[in-house]
């Protein structure tokens, strides 16, 4: 993966602000899997990114509104997956969702959540039509 395609080689200052910005999520997404690691789950660290997986990680995942067919889910700069399988099919696209948070920090879940909810009022995909999937499946070459 070229880490400057999806902005994730950058100056040390910029990248020290990016994970402070984002942190009040990575500690959202830090407390979810440690409470998943109390049901089970496993964790590991790739890069300046905590995975957490399996076990409780893995109940919350399958039962978020898209179901069994979420692979994972950012929050900051934690991933909370399925499986370390499924991880690892979905690193490069939660790869980008972290970056997203590093750009957007406190404002990203209003503005998910704001364009999904936008799309369905307007008969729209809330999640494939979302401008942050697309940014992740576009640059991932998926879409």
């Amino acid at each position: 993966m070229d880490l400057r395609r999806h902005g994730l080689s950058m100056h040390p200052l910029w990248r020290t602000l990016g994970i402070a910005w984002a942190s009040p999520y990575t500690l959202v997404g830090l407390l979810v899997g440690g409470v998943g690691l109390c049901c089970g789950a496993r964790v590991q660290r790739r890069g300046r990114v905590i995975e957490f997986h399996s076990g409780g990680v893995r109940w919350l995942v399958r039962h978020l509104p898209l179901g069994e067919s979420t692979l994972a889910i950012t929050l900051g700069h934690t991933v909370l997956g399925q499986t370390s399988a499924a991880l690892d099919i979905a690193r490069e696209h939660e790869l980008v969702h972290v970056r997203q948070f590093e750009r957007w920090g406190l404002l990203m879940g209003p503005a998910y959540v704001g364009w999904s909810l936008f799309l369905w009022c307007v008969g729209g995909r809330p999640y494939l039509d979302n401008p942050f999937e697309r940014e992740a499946y576009e640059l991932t070459g998926e879409f």
